[in-house]
């Protein structure tokens, strides 16, 4: 099956919306607003990037704790690094047409 133009830029974007500096906020929205349409691939993409988005943030915040036992500055570069890398990733993958499904995300919307 092949993606139209109009979805497929929506659903580079909806992965790409870190590097956007918009992070949960275009994916959240995208999703709201494409949800109802069984027709269309941007609702899978969107729920996906947002559901990764938000592990993410959760990683980081537990990262942040974790800087106490100085463990967290070990980690939260690293969960920085796989949210850079993980995120292109996707959008190359949305951008041939697939769903990527990012590892260790929890699914918060299903």
């Amino acid at each position: 099956m092949t993606t139209p133009t109009n979805d497929k830029l929506w659903n580079v974007l909806c992965h790409l919306s870190v590097w956007l500096g918009v992070g949960i906020i275009l994916p959240l929205i995208v999703y709201l607003v494409t949800k109802d349409d069984p027709e269309s691939s941007i609702p899978a993409h969107a729920k996906e990037s947002l559901n990764f988005h938000i592990s993410m943030y959760i990683y980081g915040l537990i990262s942040l704790l974790l800087f106490v036992v100085v463990i967290g500055m070990i980690l939260l570069p690293l969960i920085a690094l796989a949210t850079a890398v993980l995120s292109v990733v996707g959008a190359v993958k949305a951008s041939n047409g697939e769903v990527y499904q990012y590892p260790a995300t929890i699914r918060l919307v299903k």
